[in-house]
């Protein structure tokens, strides 16, 4: 069995996201804890800043599937209602469907942002590097690879690219009406923070100031957009100078404290500041918006600019999803082969051996053939082996909609006494 068990920004406010994510995190060997669970075999962990799955190839048994979605409620210190009402658990083509749409960024805050699938490819990633996956999870990692390359490449559903980094320089647009002129202060050198700046000087951005704990990086990010890095130790004076802050760091705390924006504020004489805070966990105090003149914003305040930003997506989308569900079919159906392969060798295995006792029963006379003759015996009882064969090898192979493979090579296994 496969099974999927998370949540996401769909199922759960970004405060239980947080909790989750946070308690995953310090998790030092979290896939060496699932594997330790009981019925699993595989498994893989993906965590971004919208959503946080674990992927599991289960030993079959319906009765496991509460260990792993116990340990990841532990995990996040999640409550018995925030498991009711945040969890979800998929099994089997579900899991395999859902994985799939994620890959593809059908599930993304912001359909067909491109970051999801690189996030999607590291999880794996650590998987491999930890030994969390076997035959089962490597051929459904590549095959989601496989529907997210040709969703993007048969679509338009990314034909103008849109993502949480996007949608927070939207915010700033319609905010300030321009960016022309305005001292933008990016906090964070890693990724989020580059297609940031990608998107603000694209549209119209001028003078950006880099804030990161690495020198090096910050610098380097910085020197992109011609801009500054400065040091978080130096935020304060960035914050008296800004009129947009926009956060994305991996820090475990807030970055941006309440008291910090105050103290700004009277060096600024309550001059406009805009925040918008797109970090996982949050960088910027949450009670910040209480202050005067201060508007901060957060991924899930993004969600209007996206369903803005996605309207000319939704046709592209259906041919996605016709996209997703040829490769789940194609999957299911690998899989179905899969559970048949070791009954195949068996089949095979005991006609050959039948065959190698009669022709040993038979080798006084055919000793009595010449070797022409011999060969062309060997041909022939081999040919009509294959064809006794075929139908049942064939069947158990293809899709039935009626019985399950299971079912049909339980009959084989039985038919043929292949357990004895």
């Amino acid at each position: 069995m496969i099974l999927l068990i998370g949540l996401n920004h769909k199922t759960a406010p970004l405060a239980v996201r947080e909790k989750l994510f946070a308690g995953c995190e310090e998790k030092k060997n979290l896939l060496s804890d699932v594997l330790r669970l009981q019925g699993v075999q595989e498994t893989l962990y993906i965590s971004t800043c919208n959503r946080v799955e674990l992927v599991a190839v289960m030993d079959g048994e319906e009765e496991t599937i509460q260990t792993p979605k116990s340990f990841l409620a532990q995990s996040g210190g999640l409550t018995d209602q925030e498991v009711a009402d945040c969890l979800y658990v998929y099994r089997d083509a579900e899991a395999v469907r859902h994985l799939f749409r994620v890959a593809a960024s059908l599930d993304s805050l912001v359909m067909g942002e491109t970051q999801i699938l690189g996030q999607v490819k590291d999880a794996y990633r650590q998987a491999m590097a930890h030994n969390a996956t076997g035959l089962v999870l490597n051929r459904l990692m590549h095959r989601s690879f496989r529907t997210a390359k040709r969703v993007r490449t048969e679509t338009a559903i990314a034909a103008n690219p849109v993502s949480v980094s996007f949608a927070a320089v939207e915010l700033a647009k319609k905010i300030f009406g321009s960016l022309a002129g305005k001292k933008i202060l990016l906090i964070g050198a890693g990724e989020m923070a580059e297609l940031t700046g990608v998107h603000l000087i694209g549209n119209g951005a001028e003078e950006i100031t880099v804030a990161n704990r690495s020198q090096a990086q910050g610098t380097a990010l910085a020197g992109k957009f011609h801009g500054k890095a400065i040091l978080l130790d130096d935020l304060d004076a960035a914050l008296i100078d800004a009129d947009i802050v926009i956060s994305s760091t991996g820090a475990a705390r807030y970055v941006v404290t309440e008291e910090r924006i105050r103290h700004s504020m009277r060096k600024r004489k309550n001059r406009l500041l805009f925040l918008i805070d797109i970090a996982v966990p949050r960088d910027i105090e949450p009670t910040s918006d209480s202050i005067e003149n201060v508007y901060l914003y957060n991924i899930d305040n993004l969600q209007d600019i996206v369903d803005e930003n996605m309207k000319g997506r939704k046709k592209e989308a259906l041919k996605a999803e016709a996209i997703v569900e040829e490769e789940v079919i194609h999957y299911n159906n690998w899989l179905k082969e899969l559970e048949a392969v070791p009954t195949i060798v068996s089949l095979r295995a005991k006609a050959e051996g039948i065959v190698r006792v009669e022709m040993e029963k038979s080798s006084g006379w055919m000793q009595k053939l010449s070797e022409e003759d011999r060969e062309k015996v060997d041909n022939l009882v081999k040919s009509v082996v294959n064809k006794i064969l075929h139908a049942p090898v064939t069947v158990m192979k293809e899709e039935s909609s009626e019985v399950s493979s299971k079912e049909i090579v339980a009959a084989v296994r039985q038919l043929f006494r292949l357990d004895e």
